[in-house]
């Protein structure tokens, strides 16, 4: 089984879409139900078709989503330590 990069398959559905499936599959060696499943993918998950082996395909809104969240998660945990030391230097003054 050949690996294929996500540059190349970009360019072979281009080429698909240009000289017709058959001949771009006979032109670049890859089979035609290859060529077939990668036209689907691209169609269905637009930009985020071709991820890579391991990677899950996340959209790119909420992947945008979930960094901000893990920010405001890290934001308030810094938020309660500072407010922990706020209380230790305010009852060391008081001493």
């Amino acid at each position: 089984m050949r690996v294929y990069d996500k540059e190349f398959k970009e360019e072979a559905i281009k080429l698909s879409y240009e000289i017709g499936p058959t001949a771009t599959a006979e032109r670049l060696g890859i089979p035609l139900t290859t060529l077939f499943t990668w036209r689907h993918r691209a169609k269905q998950y637009g930009s985020i078709a071709f991820v890579g082996s391991g990677n899950k395909r996340i959209d790119p809104n909420t992947a945008e989503i979930k960094a901000m969240e893990k920010k405001i998660k890290d934001l308030e945990a810094a938020n309660d330590i500072l407010k922990s030391a706020l209380g230790f230097f305010a009852e060391s003054r008081k001493k």
